[in-house]
């Protein structure tokens, strides 16, 4: 497999736009390979080949640098684009066709049955959740994507016939012209409106999860999701519709056989082939999870992943496990198990008898208020980030509307928001000042939240960054007690 993308890239005018994580990943595979190859990498960093050790030492690259670093991107062959560079100020229809990136690549090259997993907000707990339920089923797989470390760096390491679980960023699936075996998406909501032309523009490119789909392919779906009903047409995979809110109309269940040509699973095909797979119904009736009409798990079950929006994203393990025929009871009892990731509504602690919880993945408004609605009594409410753009007149009347007694604003958007606060707000400068401001007015023995409803950038590196301050400071504070 390895030795095809290779061939993909022999003799080629090969690109690398971007020498990030990514970018020096790509860069280290073809060299690896292909030694004498003259390989290009263009990217905005001034005096890149003199700062660089791995390209000071290449005789065979050429760096282009600058703020010009985008032009002339027709003259390549191949052009491998990292997912953070932004093609919204410039017209690429003439070299569309070859822009490339690692993920497109894994799915073409490699025999591999893939479940991609893609949403504004869920998308990491989703599929690190589906990872371990396939690993503790003994599943012979791998977790790549949009993780923080590129694809090209374990490809050496993929098996013929493993599973590939890969969580998938919009940057990511934006010129992607092939799509996963099993596709999810989650949900669709208002993000990165500084990277795209459009939220338009931004929803189809999520939409390339699944545009590319065979018939002998699955897609799930998030039904409740407006953005998400009005772009999902002419489906050719398996459909599977996911509502948290009520029984979905029923359609017409028809009997479909799996094309055993493009399914590379060998642990699952015969699974797969012998079953009878025509459910294409998620939902919740009365507190209990219903694929069409097998009972399969109740929403009261045991689990740390709280909250409505969290069992949306256990309804979709639930239902790649129905379609790989895993045990039920295991996977379940993975449900039940799976710790909440970091900065994903992450209880920090009680302190000076103040619940805190950290949730700074929040960068949109909505999951926000998906958070409040899961805690259910937040007494303090820490917003604010970086603005992008995003309308905020729902989030604001929310707000309005809310049972949260103290709303903490920091820049930009939390003082924005805070003039057409209808309640008493607390103007604040710092992360610091936020904190310092929430141990004096929190109720004891009620929830302090960290929320922003906006992205970190420009005040912070990423929501990590901004979180694990938060988490700091709040555990610097006197009379400690962490709550189990």
């Amino acid at each position: 497999m390895i030795n095809d993308l290779i061939e993909y890239f022999k003799n080629k005018k090969v690109l690398v736009l971007g020498f990030g994580r990514e970018g020096e990943s790509t860069y280290k595979l073809i060299r690896k390979y292909l030694p004498n190859q003259k390989i290009y990498i263009a990217d905005k960093k001034e005096h890149l080949k003199e700062s660089s050790e791995l390209l000071k030492k290449d005789d065979n690259v050429e760096v282009i640098c600058g703020e010009k670093y985008l032009e002339n991107l027709n003259d390549y062959d191949i052009i491998m684009k990292s997912p953070g560079i932004s093609f919204a100020k410039i017209n690429i229809e003439k070299y569309a066709n070859k822009i490339k990136s690692q993920l497109e690549l894994l799915l073409e090259f490699f025999e591999v049955f893939t479940i991609g997993i893609t949403g504004t907000k869920g998308k990491s707990t989703t599929s690190s959740l589906i990872y371990k339920v396939l690993k503790e089923q003994n599943i012979n797989c791998m977790f790549l994507g949009n993780i923080g470390i590129p694809a090209f760096d374990y490809i050496e390491k993929i098996e013929k016939n493993m599973l590939i679980v890969l969580e998938m960023s919009s940057h990511q699936l934006e010129y992607m012209k092939v799509s996963p075996n099993i596709a999810i998406l989650i949900n669709i909501y208002e993000e990165h409106l500084d990277h795209y032309k459009s939220f338009e523009e931004y929803a189809k490119a999520k939409c390339n999860i699944f545009k590319y789909q065979k018939a002998s392919d699955y897609f799930l779906y998030n039904a409740d999701n407006e953005t998400i009903k009005e772009l999902v047409k002419n489906i050719k995979a398996q459909e599977y519709e996911v509502s948290v809110k009520e029984k979905l109309n029923s359609k017409q269940d028809n009997a479909v056989c799996v094309n055993s040509d493009t399914i590379y699973l060998k642990e699952i095909k015969n699974k797969i082939l012998n079953k009878n797979i025509h459910k294409n119904r998620i939902y919740l009736k009365e507190n209990k999870v219903y694929i069409n009409n097998k009972f399969i798990y109740n929403k009261n079950e045991p689990r740390n992943l709280i909250g409505d929006y969290n069992l949306n994203n256990i309804m979709f393990v639930l239902g790649v496990s129905e379609i790989l025929n895993l045990n039920l009871n295991k996977t379940i009892k993975t449900i039940s198990e799976f710790k909440t990731l970091e900065h994903r509504l992450e209880l920090v602690g009680k302190y000076n008898d103040i619940i805190y919880y950290d949730n700074s993945i929040a960068t949109v408004p909505m999951a926000t208020i998906c958070a409040i609605e899961a805690l259910k009594k937040v007494n303090t409410l820490i917003i604010g980030g970086m603005d992008r753009g995003l309308d905020y007149t729902e989030f604001i009347k929310y707000l309005n509307e809310s049972n949260i007694k103290n709303i903490i604003c920091m820049p930009k958007t939390g003082h924005d928001i805070a003039k057409k606060i209808k309640k008493e707000v607390y103007i604040v400068n710092t992360l610091e000042e936020a904190v310092e401001t929430a141990k004096k007015i929190t109720e004891k023995n009620k929830i302090c939240l960290l929320s922003p409803a906006a992205a970190s950038y420009g005040f912070f590196k990423n929501f990590e960054e901004k979180g694990n301050l938060y988490k700091e400071l709040v555990k610097k504070q006197t009379k400690n007690k962490r709550l189990e």
